[in-house]
């Protein structure tokens, strides 16, 4: 096989092969072995072929002549023009427009994964599935009481209706009163004693799953990030740099603990712009 039919088969296989990424992506995504499999084969058809035709298809070699007249002699203008209409010129066009579509697929190919990157995040960075009047429910969907809580007793509940929620999930803690040293804002959150807050720590989003009741202190497992259940779950050790937020609760007209709004702040790991304006009240109503 001769040197431009070499760069045609190389080219038209990397064609080929973004055509079948292309597709595989649009039809049947969530392969990323085939799809990096298809991605080396388009790449490295275009790399083939640009290789042999730097190395067989170029001709350049270092010719010396004495100074002459520039004006051509008549038979080497006519040596130009027929060389101008040869075979190998048109297959050098061919050849040309080959790479140049292999090259607009391939870059199209190469386009694909910024679509999955999924939509923007919108406000969903901000909100979780806490409402007012949204009961406190266990993994097992049961509303929870006060009594239900022992001194120093400590509980995984989720909003009713969004068992399971990654950015719901919020550890339930019951204090002594006189225990609590919350803020004045934050002083009718914890009827009865009983505090809320969110269970991802705010440092790398790790579940802050373990309880020291003697310290009253919270602590990530991750990177010891420790936080004082006391004083609203402010940081007192380790990377976190932020308190856990706490859900604001009441209880009903049935004696059940509900949530009276969303978290006031972000859940979670700080991002770039967690200064946004707070979720407006109809959004925490859940009106």
């Amino acid at each position: 096989m001769n040197a431009e039919r070499w760069v045609a088969a190389t080219l038209l296989g990397s064609m080929a092969a973004s055509l079948a990424l292309v597709a595989l992506y649009a039809f049947t995504p969530g392969n990323p072995q085939a799809e990096g499999a298809l991605l080396a084969v388009a790449l490295g058809g275009v790399g083939i072929a640009i290789v042999v035709w730097a190395a067989a298809l170029i001709d350049a070699p270092l010719e010396e002549e004495p100074w002459h007249s520039l004006e051509s002699p008549a038979a080497e203008r006519e040596a130009a023009g027929a060389a101008m209409a040869d075979e190998d010129i048109t297959r050098r066009r061919f050849l040309v427009r080959l790479l140049a579509a292999a090259g607009g697929l391939l870059a199209a190919a190469l386009a694909l994964p910024a679509f999955s990157l999924g939509p923007e995040p919108g406000r969903d960075l901000f909100v979780t599935g806490w409402r007012r009047g949204a009961r406190l429910v266990d993994e097992d969907g049961a509303p929870l009481r006060v009594a239900d809580l022992l001194i120093d007793g400590v509980r995984t509940v989720y909003p009713e209706g969004a068992v399971g929620r990654p950015d719901s999930q919020t550890l339930v803690i019951r204090l002594r009163p006189g225990d609590l040293a919350l803020t004045d804002d934050r002083a009718g959150w914890a009827p009865g004693g009983v505090v809320a807050y969110s269970k991802i720590c705010t440092h790398a989003g790790c579940p802050v799953g373990l309880y020291r009741a003697a310290a009253r202190e919270l602590l990530c497992p991750c990177h010891q990030s420790t936080f004082d259940v006391t004083r609203g779950a402010v940081p007192v050790f380790g990377p976190a740099a932020r308190p856990l937020p706490q859900l604001p609760l009441e209880v009903d007209d049935a004696g059940f603990l509900v949530a009276s709004g969303d978290f006031p702040e972000p859940v979670g790991p700080s991002f770039w712009n967690l200064t946004h304006d707070p979720p407006d009240a109809e959004s925490e109503d859940g009106a």
